[in-house]
């Protein structure tokens, strides 16, 4: 596997307000990988993305996209760097109808040609998305609009992409359509991801690597494999005893 940064964080410290959330988190991702971070909620893994997309400044640390620095940028600059980000609640446009929606994803592109392109990529990708076009986001079932805020995200063409908590809320069978979905991203459309989940077996399941948080820093960080053998991990994240 080529072992080329992608993203670089070193030293990250997070606040919100007094409440120190990441305590000097550093982590790297490589170009093609899947990794994930698992812990318990508050943990910061979150926070981790958000700190990564500009949602919230960091007060110290480093974040590098590549060889680049983006730290302290805005939203809107971050994701024009490189980063796509589908955060937790999905947060789709419901008014708007799925073609729409994804129209808005391809915000940087100015090529009609180019849109249609990817938006075609996405239908393929996401067939059911095809079959509901025209239809307003917020009529959708729950795993239809995270497939909506996946391809949403993908439609900017990212180098790499920030997914919060994609099996939230919904139902087994869908939380397995959306993991079989977010290793094609990785193998067929070559996206390096950074994944937060609570389904920490299902998450270690489908990653390279992983990183565990606590309180806001990595206490553990391993390839997936041998992080699923750990016995603190199998007794704390996967529910054995």
């Amino acid at each position: 596997m080529n072992v080329t940064p992608v993203l670089e964080i070193n030293g990250l410290h997070t606040y919100y307000g007094n409440i120190h959330a990441l305590k000097g988190l550093s982590l790297t991702v490589n170009q093609g990988e899947i990794v994930t971070l698992i812990g318990a909620n508050g943990a910061g893994k979150s926070t981790t993305l958000r700190s990564i997309s500009g949602m919230v400044r960091p007060r110290q640390g480093t974040i590098n996209l590549r060889t680049e620095s983006i730290i302290g940028l805005k939203s809107h600059e971050v994701a024009a760097r490189g980063v796509g980000h589908v955060p937790e609640g999905r947060r789709i446009f419901p008014l708007l109808s799925v073609k729409e929606n994804l129209e808005v994803g391809s915000w940087n592109v100015n090529d009609k040609a180019l849109m249609a392109e990817r938006m075609e990529q996405m239908f393929v990708m996401f067939p059911r998305l095809r079959e509901r076009t025209t239809q307003k986001g917020g009529t959708l079932s729950g795993g239809e609009q995270q497939m909506l805020a996946i391809a949403r995200a993908l439609m900017s063409d990212p180098d790499v992409l920030l997914l919060d908590e994609p099996s939230m809320g919904l139902a087994p069978v869908l939380v397995e359509v959306i993991f079989d979905i977010i290793q094609r991203v990785n193998k067929e459309a070559g996206k390096t991801i950074l994944l937060v989940e609570q389904n920490a077996l299902m998450a270690l399941e489908i990653a390279d690597r992983g990183y565990v948080l606590q309180t806001g820093e990595v206490v553990l960080s391993d390839d997936a494999k041998t992080l699923m053998g750990n016995d603190m991990v199998r007794k704390v994240y996967l529910g054995e005893t």
